[in-house]
């Protein structure tokens, strides 16, 4: 059983109560409108939602890895667009720059993103690499004292209201992912940087993703992070941590789920009794209480070893693949449970049963997750 530092579990009950009292409230507003209103990010500037990763020496709250994924997993009980927004900037969008870049980088943006006043964004996926990562085409060449950026990223998350992004692009074709892959810190009003075409999604409304287009885009020397080269081993470590947060929102939006389910099949009446006494409901909600209790553990579990200094790869793949694919059999069923009601679009379930989806697919795909733990579980003989 993990044991919650005091802090921590204080900021817990700050957070639950922000979600259900001001978030939850707001939720399928924020559907209506795909936009999430501004004194809602402004409270979660106040809270410190936006510098939960980043450590306090730069203005953060400085969470490690199991602290951040029950805050997380808190954030996860309500509208998963409002969670993506923070998550995406907390995780991937700041990892980087927290582990791996130089004092100078780290002090001139860590602390405007721990405020929320940056906002950050991580550039990986291209039309052509997507769960093949190693096969980059946006490419960077120094000339002089600036690297010169060139190609295009797409899905990335936060990309149209980003301020500051973490992209990866080939500095050696002939090394590419041995060597060859470089990370680079890219501010919006770098000259050569494009916001692309917004995409439409089926889910997560009120987060937003797009193309980025870089065309020459000029980036100084100072801003690659950690060293030239490095870039896929730095990616592959940073999306191992923002699969443990992953994982930690679905289970959080699993608990939402379960107790919506369980509340509605006590009132819901058919052939005069609640339908919480037909056996048929009884084991669906046991099947969902128990999947969600194991895929906490898993991610916990996974967040412990990176605080140990450990890589948890498998772990974290694990955590990923077990987390997102409970998620979607949660919400396939508390919409059977909750009958025609689950299917309409003015209930939260539905807009749950929707933004489960993708959590199978983005931050590596769960066919690439088996790949990965498959490969650590032969290494491992």
């Amino acid at each position: 059983m993990t044991v919650i530092a005091e802090e921590v579990a204080q900021m817990k009950v700050m957070i639950r109560n922000f979600v259900e009292n001001e978030v939850e409230p707001l939720a399928q507003q924020i559907e209506d409108e795909d936009r999430i209103p501004d004194h809602l990010v402004e409270k979660a500037k106040e809270l410190g939602l936006f510098g939960i990763s980043i450590p306090e020496e730069y203005g953060g709250i400085g969470l490690n890895s199991t602290g951040k994924a029950i805050i997380l997993e808190q954030l996860g009980r309500t509208h998963n667009g409002f969670v993506s927004l923070i998550s995406a900037h907390t995780g991937i969008g700041s990892t980087g720059l927290v582990k791996m870049a130089g004092e100078e980088l780290k002090q001139k943006y860590l602390p405007r993103m721990a405020t929320g006043e940056l906002l950050g964004a991580f550039a990986l996926s291209e039309p052509g690499a997507g769960s093949d990562a190693t096969n980059l085409s946006t490419q960077a060449e120094k000339k002089g004292d600036k690297w010169i950026l060139n190609g295009m990223k797409h899905y990335i998350t936060n990309g149209p209201i980003a301020d500051v992004v973490t992209v990866f692009a080939l500095t050696d074709r002939e090394k590419g992912a041995k060597g060859g892959i470089t990370a680079f810190l890219v501010e919006k009003d770098f000259p050569g940087y494009i916001v692309g075409k917004q995409d439409k999604k089926m889910g997560l409304r009120g987060s937003y993703t797009c193309q980025l287009i870089f065309e020459d885009c000029e980036i100084p020397e100072e801003n690659v992070i950690g060293e030239v080269g490095m870039g896929y081993v730095n990616a592959l470590r940073i999306l191992a941590e923002g699969r443990i947060g992953l994982a930690a929102r679905a289970v959080g939006s699993c608990d939402k789920l379960i107790e919506m389910s369980a509340t509605y099949a006590k009132e819901r009446i058919q052939f005069k009794k609640p339908i919480s006494e037909n056996q048929g409901i009884q084991w669906m909600l046991a099947d969902m209480a128990t999947e969600t209790e194991a895929a906490r553990q898993l991610t916990l579990k996974a967040a412990s070893l990176i605080d140990e200094g450990k890589k948890a790869i498998k772990e974290a793949s694990m955590a990923k693949m077990f987390g997102s694919e409970v998620f979607n059999r949660v919400a396939d069923k508390a919409v059977q449970i909750h009958g025609g009601m689950g299917y309409i679009a003015e209930y939260p379930i539905e807009r749950f049963y929707r933004d489960a989806r993708i959590t199978m697919i983005y931050e590596g795909t769960n066919e690439i997750q088996r790949i990965i733990v498959a490969k650590q579980v032969l290494n491992e003989v």
